[in-house]
């Protein structure tokens, strides 16, 4: 086991989750994409609004999705440098 899965495993238990329906992958790939195409704090923000969506009944995988492309073409104007 890895200290994601601990971490994940003890944390679904804290709040009744089961941790296979956690979508792992899907999450870090949008905040990696939202940290370094738009801004690094929006990336738990983003997370945040992802599990608000679910919660309400979106998709997990079409959520994230739609995020990170949206995040893909945010305009660097608006989002100041890009990080290399």
């Amino acid at each position: 086991m890895t200290v994601m899965d601990d971490w994940l495993t003890a944390a679904c238990a804290e709040l009744g989750l089961d941790p296979a329906e956690v979508p792992v992958s899907a999450v870090l790939d949008l905040a990696r994409d939202v940290a370094h195409q738009v801004l690094r704090p929006g990336a738990p923000v983003s997370a945040y609004l992802l599990g608000v969506a679910v919660g309400r009944g979106a998709d997990p995988a079409g959520a994230a999705a739609r995020l990170s492309a949206l995040a893909a073409t945010w305009p660097v104007e608006l989002g100041g440098d890009r990080p290399d």
